[in-house]
């Protein structure tokens, strides 16, 4: 009983920080008024008839804090590449040479950093709302192994870890927010 108890506990621990991991790599695509490479992350551009992200047909670089450097492996792909940028709605304008691809970082409009950092805020709770559900259904599957045989005592010991947990991952999913409302506020 004890190992089933510990296997739906390190299943929910697994749930829940796996969706602070989500929430954490969905915040870094967010453009917070300097250059980051990863804002391309989400950028699929029509290669041979299928999608994949700029960063697979192409060098994404930065070299300087408002500048991303795009540099096709083929020719061909500049079109495509410049396209896929202005289809997705990043808030810049590719600027294509004929070799390679730059986009300048504009600075960001306080409303745009508001837009931003309520997106992050409904993010944060979608998250927060993954955590609750690994919870409840580890809470569930604890009360369900009273029925098993479990102790009443045992299971209350798991009840107060599963808590710890979910508490921990608020924290930290709360933290992260924060850090990049703070991030996208500073001018």
């Amino acid at each position: 009983m004890i190992d089933k108890a510990n296997k739906i506990l390190s299943k929910a621990k697994e749930q829940m920080s796996s969706a602070t991991a989500f929430l954490e790599e969905s915040l870094r695509n967010y453009r917070a008024g300097k250059a980051n490479p990863q804002i391309f992350n989400t950028v699929l551009v029509d290669y041979y008839g299928s999608k994949c992200p700029v960063s697979q047909v192409a060098s994404v670089t930065t070299p300087d804090a408002k500048t991303i450097l795009i540099q096709p492996w083929e020719k061909h792909m500049i079109a495509p590449i410049e396209k896929a940028i202005m289809d997705a709605n990043l808030g810049m304008t590719p600027q294509n040479n004929g070799e390679h691809i730059r986009c300048n970082i504009p600075a960001l409009t306080e409303d745009r950093r508001r837009e931003l950092i309520k997106k992050a805020k409904a993010e944060g709770e979608n998250a927060k709302t993954v955590v609750r559900n690994a919870r409840r259904d580890a809470m569930d599957a604890l009360k369900k192994l009273i029925k098993e045989g479990l102790a009443e005592d045992m299971e209350k010991d798991f009840e107060d870890k599963v808590q710890k947990a979910t508490d921990e991952q608020s924290k930290a999913v709360d933290s992260l927010v924060s850090a990049k409302e703070k991030e996208v506020m500073t001018v």
